[in-house]
């Protein structure tokens, strides 16, 4: 009688058995987040003060990517291919805080509010917003704190503003006319949005041509999903203090806080 033949792995056939189920776990989650942040959502860091007082520097906000559709700007941040058109696309709605590819260079987000949709004619006049013929809402709501990249604090204006469809907001205003209050009439091409920061007199946007270091027209393309919440916030002036003060440097009111 023949005994039972046995399988016995050699060594090196054993070594390597152990090796590709890890590599093989690491790469099936890594396949996950990567579906994941395409698909549904991505945390990004906010490091300056142009959508203030709606965004503050060292806020981390959640772009939810599923409500524009999806293009190739849609790819997690580390992942930069040429622009492709939109597919299950809808377009925002005034109002909306979106993260989009600046076109200047796709590997930078930015973040703002659409204010222009296709069609619309926009206009400043005298700093205010006129939409199609009209001038937007907009009344005084106090004196707000304006925080720079390093730290520091100033006063100034605050106000409501309020779109069609009454989508009401906060805005900064520095001065009563800035360099970017009165502007030519822009119609809005198709495929394309009209975007501003809410620190009026401090950011670079669709007011300033991409030339010039703005936005321009923004292709809707360029989209990478709306801003729904912020999941944290950290003060980065605590940076310059010891690093056991860190933690009260945490804005843990604006933690989980729905963005509007």
């Amino acid at each position: 009688m023949t005994s039972p033949e046995r399988t016995e792995l050699s060594p090196k056939a054993s070594v390597m058995q152990r090796w590709v189920k890890p590599v093989t776990d690491v790469l099936i989650v890594v396949l996950v987040v990567i579906a994941a942040k395409t698909a549904i959502a991505e945390p990004y860091y906010v490091p300056s003060g142009s959508m203030e007082p709606t965004l503050k520097i060292g806020d981390e906000l959640l772009a939810t990517k599923y409500p524009y559709g999806y293009s190739s700007a849609s790819l997690p941040l580390f992942v930069t291919l040429p622009n492709t058109q939109r597919i299950l696309g809808a377009l925002p709605r005034r109002g909306d805080v979106v993260v989009f590819r600046w076109p200047g260079d796709r590997s930078e987000i930015w973040v703002k509010r659409v204010v222009g949709l296709p069609g619309d004619r926009i206009l400043m006049r005298d700093g205010r917003l006129w939409i199609n013929g009209e001038a937007v809402g907009l009344r005084p709501d106090g004196v707000g704190q304006d925080e720079s990249e390093n730290g520091s604090r100033r006063p100034v204006p605050r106000f409501i503003e309020t779109l069609p469809g009454n989508r009401k907001h906060m805005i900064f205003k520095h001065a009563a006319i800035g360099p970017l209050d009165n502007t030519p009439v822009v119609v809005v091409p198709p495929n394309h949005l009209f975007v501003m920061g809410d620190n009026r007199d401090d950011s670079a946007d669709s007011r300033i041509p991409v030339a010039a270091g703005g936005v321009g027209l923004l292709p809707v393309s360029d989209l990478v999903g709306r801003v729904d919440v912020l999941v944290g916030s950290w003060d980065l002036a605590m940076k310059r203090k010891p690093l056991w003060d860190w933690p009260s440097g945490l804005r843990l009111s604006r933690f989980f806080t729905a963005v509007r």
